[in-house]
C-alpha cells in the first residue's frame, strides 16, 4: 500500500517533548528568554484590528518580512551577541561583523522554520546522482533530506579536536564535482569556522555546486558569511529565528543568497506550497525584526550564562568542546552519557543525548537562564 520511498524514509528525532510532568527544558536549543514584547502586540493588534486577514490568504513572497530581515541584517551585521546598542537604542555592528554591501529583500527567501528551507535548497541544489558533501557529525536533519531526496551522502569524520575536517571535504567536493553544506558553528560540537577559513573552502570548491553554510546559531558567536555573498555567486547561508530571535514557536527561517539562488528556492516552493509563511508569522517577524536590540540583549545574556556555565563544568572535571552557539558539548571520563542523562531527568530537567556511534558518551545542553544553569550546576556537581 506504500511506494517504496516510503518505505526507506527515516525520520528526524526532535529533543523530548514531555507531556507528563513539568522539567526545565534544555535539551532543543530554544531560547530561555520570551519573544520582545513588541511581537505580542504585534500579533495581538493584527487579530483585534484585522481579524478578516485571517480568513485572506497571506502575501506569498513575504514581501515585508523580507525586506524586515534585511534591515536587521544591515543593523546588526548578521551576529547578534557582539552588536551595539546606542544610548539612543539604535544597533550598529561590531567592526569584524560589517556588510560590506546593503542587504536587500531579493536576496532573501522566507519559509516556515530553516527546516522548511533547507529542505527547499536540498531539492533546489544538491543531485540524486551525485553525492553531498557533510561532516559525519552535524545537524541530523541532513540525512534525513538526503533520504527524501534520494541524494546520496559523503559523511566526513570530524578531527580528534572534534573540527571539522575541511581538507578532506574539499578533496572529496572536488573528486565528486559536487556540493558541500554543514552548519557553522557546527551541531552538536558547537564549534566554529572563521569567516576567511569558509572562504578559503569556497574559493577551493567546485565552482558550478552551491556552497550551504547553515547558521543557525552564528549569533552567539560565530562569524556570519553572509559578507561572501558579493564574493561568490554559489553561496546560501542558511538562517532561522527559532534561536537567537526567540522564535522557535513562530517557525520562521530564511536564506540569503544571490537573487538567482533565491529565486530557483522560490520556484520550489511554488511548485509545492505558493503561501508557506502565514499572515501571523510574517507579523511576529517583522515586529522580532524592529526590535533587535531587545534580541541583543537577549544573545549577550545566553553568551554571558554560557560562559559561566562552560568555567564551572571544566573546574568540576567536565570536558566541555568550545562553543561559539547557545549550547556546550560535554561528558565526563568515567560517566555513561546516557546514565547521566537519565540522572539529570529524574531531577527535573531534561538535557539532549545522542546514541549515535562516537558522541554516545556527550551531552548537548542548551543554555537556559541563569537560574535554570544555577538549578543543573547543583545536580551535576553531585555527579
Amino acid at each position: 500500500m506504500i511506494s517504496n520511498r516510503m518505505k526507506n524514509l527515516h525520520p528526524y528525532v526532535p529533543g523530548e517533548q514531555p507531556k507528563d510532568r513539568q522539567y526545565i527544558k534544555l535539551n532543543a536549543n530554544e531560547n530561555p528568554y520570551s519573544p520582545s514584547p513588541l511581537v505580542a502586540k504585534a500579533i495581538c493588534d493584527a487579530v483585534t484590528s484585522h481579524p478578516e486577514k485571517l480568513g485572506l490568504y497571506p502575501d506569498p513572497d513575504s514581501n515585508a518580512l523580507k525586506s524586515a530581515i534585511a534591515r536587521m541584517l544591515n543593523e546588526t551585521g548578521g551576529v547578534l551577541c557582539r552588536a551595539n546598542v546606542g544610548a539612543d537604542g539604535k544597533v550598529s555592528p561590531c567592526e569584524k561583523d560589517k556588510i560590506p554591501f546593503e542587504v536587500t529583500k531579493e536576496m532573501i527567501y522566507c519559509g516556515n522554520g530553516s527546516d522548511e528551507v533547507l529542505s527547499f535548497v536540498f531539492y533546489a541544489f544538491f543531485d540524486s546522482d551525485r553525492k553531498l558533501v557533510l561532516p559525519e557529525h552535524t545537524y541530523s536533519f541532513y540525512p534525513v533530506y538526503a533520504g527524501f531526496y534520494q541524494i546520496p551522502l559523503d559523511k566526513i569524520p570530524l578531527k580528534a579536536d572534534w573540527t571539522l575536517d575541511t581538507k578532506k571535504m574539499l578533496s572529496d567536493a572536488n573528486e565528486f564535482d559536487t556540493s558541500m553544506i554543514f552548519a557553522n558553528p557546527n551541531a552538536p560540537t558547537g564549534l566554529a569556522l572563521s569567516r576567511d577559513e569558509v572562504r578559503k573552502l569556497i574559493e577551493k570548491a567546485p565552482k558550478k555546486r552551491v556552497f550551504v553554510v547553515d547558521e543557525a546559531y552564528v549569533d552567539f558567536g560565530g562569524e556570519s558569511c553572509i559578507p561572501l555573498i558579493k564574493e561568490f555567486d554559489n553561496l546560501v547561508v542558511v538562517r532561522t529565528f527559532s534561536k537567537s530571535l526567540c522564535g522557535a514557536g513562530q517557525r520562521l527561517g530564511y536564506i540569503v543568497s544571490n537573487p538567482k539562488l533565491v529565486d530557483y528556492v522560490t520556484t520550489v516552493k511554488n511548485s509545492l506550497n505558493h503561501f508557506p509563511v502565514d499572515y501571523l508569522a510574517q507579523t511576529a517577524g517583522i515586529a522580532a525584526c524592529n526590535d533587535s536590540a531587545y534580541y541583543v540583549d537577549c544573545a549577550k545574556k545566553v553568551v554571558s550564562v554560557r560562559d559561566d556555565f562552560v568555567k564551572f563544568l571544566r573546574d568540576k572535571g567536565w570536558i566541555v568542546i568550545d562553543s561559539s552557539t547557545n549550547f556546550v558539548f560535554v561528558r565526563k571520563d568515567g560517566v555513561p552519557g546516557e546514565e547521566t542523562y537519565k540522572a539529570i531527568k529524574r531531577e527535573g530537567i531534561l538535557v539532549r543525548h545522542f546514541s549515535t556511534a562516537g558522541i554516545e558518551e556527550f551531552l548537548r545542553i542548551t543554555i537556559g537562564t541563569k537560574e535554570q544553569m544555577d538549578a543543573l550546576k547543583k545536580i551535576m556537581e553531585k555527579i
